[in-house]
Formats: structure tokens, C-alpha cells, sequence
């Protein structure tokens, strides 16, 4: 008897492709699309596109039909709004900056796409990520590399659990966009050459700052200064929730020369600037920490750490110092090290585990 597996079709060309390449394998399919959009007017929901669009599921549903696999929608939109859309508005308020991709990843994706898929027979769940899953010599799984470096994802993939990734397809990992693409078309897939989604799915027009004034109401920052390290005024700043660590641009400081934000101090409501070199750091501390390919760090290892999704990484030496904290130490500075962004560590192209700087 085939195996079920349950596709998290998003209406995208990559997770239509991990439905059809599991087909052609053998596996029983079933697609589901994640209703996590808030809005219940289809105007609007359609409008946002992405993920959360009302045309994704349209968009899935017709693949499936080509597929001839069934296709349902699951509502997802109170887990996405506790787990991912709040969390993003209380990180920015708290003078940090989240990855909601990781949130959406980790308790949305699997956590309750995987129980609700377990419960209605199915042995695994699948993805359109580029990422693969392997099992190690020492019985861990892990999360692996993509064949392209350029389409990795990876990175918002350290903090699944071991029980999630035993449950876990990823076809997508051993091909490149444009093989996807070209699987999609010569399968007759509508979507095949569908644009990707580039902007966070629940803020379309990219606008941090304007969602969560929306969101925050009443517990919108204030205006404030912007000082030197040493508590220099510069200048007056528009609310913390407009800035991150290493940000150049929109500042409006006449500073004669680049300048950059070093640091954002809730407390204070101030937002430290800086010169170009200012913005480099040798070291870290992470926390909420997710061991994947290695089971604990009892001892320090060297490994290769990624600070934000685009970051080509960076060897250094991680060292367990307490309960739930690891320090990395990176053989050359790095710049931007940015609170409440993940820090994954890898070696041989796999990922060891990870954390959130803090």
C-alpha cells in the first residue's frame, strides 16, 4: 500500500512540483492549502497574493486537477495570527528583529500542518523548500543543502524537531529553479511560470513600520533620539519600528557621510548610530536553542555560522555557556549581527542546530 503524503501547496510552482514529483514516485498525494489569511473579503485576500492570497488556493486546486490528486483548505489563520503575526509586532516593539518565515516554519508548516495531517492517515508531509533531509551516522536528521546555492532555505529551516523532519519530503532540494520550472511545463502545470513571492506574505506592500503600527495601536513607540555610542544627539528618529541593526538608508541624518544604526534601545527609545566599521562584531550569544544534526555542544566546535538568510556564513567556534545559550566566536568580523535574528550553524553542508541572537 502506497504511502500518504500531505503536500503544503501553496498555488506556487515549487510545492505544485514537490506534488508531482512525489506522484511520479509512488506516494499517495493528498494537497492541502494553509488558510492563513486574515481577511474574509476575497478583494482583499487576492490583492495580497503570496502564501496568504485567496488566488493561492485557487491556484493550487487547478494544479491538483492536473495532478488528478484531491485538494482541500485548512484553516490555519488563528495559529499564523498567535504564532507568526504577533510575534513579529512584539519583536519589533521589543526593539528586535524577527524572521516570521522561521515562526511560520516551525509552528505552523509542521507543527500543525503534521498533527492535522497525521490525523487523517497520512505518513508524511511534504514541501516545496530547496532544502533535503538526511539521516546522520549518529541517527539525527538534519536538514541538508540544496543543489543551488542561489534558492537554499535551509536557514529558516533550523528549528524544526527531530520528530518533524522523520515526517518530512523535500523533492524540491535536488533541482534548481529552472528545472522546476521546466518540470512544471512540460507537465502542463498553470503555474509554472507563476513569479515568486518576494515580500513577507502578510505585508505585501513591504511596509514594516505602517502593519504594525496598525497592529500595535496604542503601544506604538514614540518618537525618539538618535545618539552616538557615547550618548551624543543626532538627531530625532520616527519610532524604533522603523529601523534595524545595520540600516543605511531612510534615516535622514546629515551626517556629511554613511552612516548606519548600530544598536536600538527599547528602554530609552533611542537608536544608536554609527560609522561603517561600528557595524562589524566578532562574537555573539543565541539563545531558544534547536539541536538538529548534533544531539548537544559539550564541548566547542567549530562549525560554519549563517547570521540572516542572505548571509554566505562564516566559520567560527561555538561554545555551550549555559543552560540554553551558545557563544559564537567567528574567525573574521561579521557585520550586522542583528538581535532576534536566527544564527544557524552548519557543517559539510548540513545544518548542526541553531538559535536566536540575542
Amino acid at each position: 500500500m502506497a504511502k500518504k503524503v500531505v503536500v503544503g501547496m501553496s498555488g506556487g510552482v515549487d510545492s505544485s512540483v514537490a506534488a508531482l514529483l512525489l506522484k511520479r514516485q509512488g506516494y499517495d498525494v493528498v494537497g492541502v492549502t494553509m488558510q492563513i489569511w486574515q481577511e474574509e473579503n476575497p478583494a482583499v485576500t487576492a490583492a495580497q497574493g503570496g502564501c496568504c492570497g485567496f488566488d493561492a488556493a485557487e491556484d493550487a486546486r487547478r494544479v491538483a486537477d492536473v495532478l488528478d490528486i484531491p485538494h482541500y483548505v485548512m484553516n490555519f489563520r488563528k495559529e499564523f495570527r498567535e504564532k507568526v503575526m504577533d510575534y513579529f509586532v512584539s519583536e519589533y516593539l521589543a526593539g528586535r528583529t524577527p524572521n516570521p518565515c522561521i515562526a511560520c516554519n516551525r509552528y505552523v508548516k509542521w507543527e500543525s500542518l503534521l498533527r492535522r495531517s497525521m490525523e487523517i492517515g497520512a505518513d508524511y508531509i511534504a514541501t516545496g523548500h530547496y532544502a533535503g533531509i538526511i539521516r546522520l551516522k549518529n541517527g539525527r536528521y538534519a536538514v541538508r543543502n540544496a543543489v543551488t546555492t542561489k534558492k537554499d532555505q535551509t536557514y529558516a529551516l533550523y528549528s524544526l524537531t527531530q520528530e518533524q523532519l522523520a515526517h518530512t519530503l523535500m523533492p524540491v532540494g535536488d533541482y534548481t529553479k529552472e528545472e522546476i520550472r521546466q518540470i512544471a511545463e512540460e507537465a502542463g502545470l498553470p503555474v509554472a511560470h507563476k513569479p515568486d513571492s518576494q515580500e513577507i506574505c502578510f505585508i505585501p506592500d513591504n511596509d514594516y513600520a505602517a502593519f504594525i503600527d496598525r497592529e500595535a495601536k496604542e503601544r506604538v513607540p514614540k518618537p525618539g533620539n538618535f545618539v552616538t555610542t557615547d550618548g551624543q544627539v543626532l538627531g530625532r528618529h520616527l519610532g524604533i519600528t522603523h529601523y534595524t541593526v545595520g540600516q543605511r538608508k531612510g534615516l535622514n541624518l546629515a551626517m556629511g557621510r554613511p552612516v548606519f544604526v548600530k544598536e536600538i534601545r527599547p528602554d530609552t527609545n533611542q537608536v544608536v548610530i554609527g560609522e561603517a566599521d561600528e557595524v562589524f562584531g566578532g562574537s555573539l550569544v543565541c539563545g531558544h536553542i534547536n539541536y538538529m544534526g548534533m544531539e548537544d555542544l559539550k564541548e566547542p566546535r567549530e562549525a560554519l555560522a549563517k547570521i540572516r538568510y542572505g548571509h554566505t556564513g562564516e566559520k567560527c567556534v561555538m561554545e555551550r555557556i549555559g543552560e540554553d545559550r551558545i557563544k559564537c566566536v567567528f574567525q573574521k568580523p561579521v557585520r550586522a549581527i542583528t538581535p532576534g535574528q536566527a544564527v544557524v550553524f552548519y557543517e559539510d553542508g548540513y545544518v548542526l542546530g541553531g538559535g536566536t541572537i540575542l
